[in-house]
């Protein structure tokens, strides 16, 4: 999850503090990037040709235009300062960030905090993230409980109300 004392918010802070402590810091909007600083995409931007899930460094910010740098796989991309909800510091991911990636190894946080996202398919698709390493950081208690719910929170997304409405009325569509 995304907030609480061991959410992907916290852990992220965290982690730069400690592993990018000492590196140039920049102020980009809101939030402070540093040098080095492993960001990721956060949604599609066609026009910088940068997807949600990318995964970039920090390079550097251009003073004259307050523009924060991201090298994502050599290509360098430029955000203005209007952009900086675009991506976010990727230290620590949620697990549905992660879906389709690997990486060479995966710390895993378990707790009963997020016992919401307990659940056996997000467990394992946690699990298979990781190339050569995988540790568990939590309680046996909340392992238990994700092994045990093999029932996923259902989603109400309205989907089946509106296909209907839109083959009842081909004309009227959101």
């Amino acid at each position: 999850m995304h907030r609480g004392a061991v959410g992907v918010q916290t852990l992220n802070l965290e982690l730069q503090r400690r592993l990018n402590g000492r590196s140039p810091r920049f102020t980009f909007g809101a939030r402070v990037f540093r040098r080095g600083d492993k960001v990721m995409q956060l949604k599609n931007n066609y026009h910088k040709e940068v997807f949600n899930g990318d995964i970039g460094l920090v390079t550097g910010l251009n003073a004259a235009s307050g523009q924060l740098l991201v090298d994502f796989d050599g290509r360098v991309v430029s955000y203005d300062p209007g952009e900086g909800e675009e991506i976010t510091l990727a230290y620590a991911v949620t697990v549905h960030k992660a879906q389709g990636s690997e990486f060479p190894g995966v710390l895993l946080v378990l707790t009963t905090h997020h016992y919401l996202l307990l659940q056996r398919n997000l467990l394992y698709t946690a699990l298979t993230r990781g190339r050569r390493l995988v540790v568990l950081l939590g309680t046996k208690k909340a392992l238990a409980m994700a092994i045990r719910n093999d029932q996923p929170v259902r989603r109400y997304t309205n989907l089946s109300t509106r296909l209907r409405k839109a083959i009842k009325n081909p004309a009227h569509r959101d």
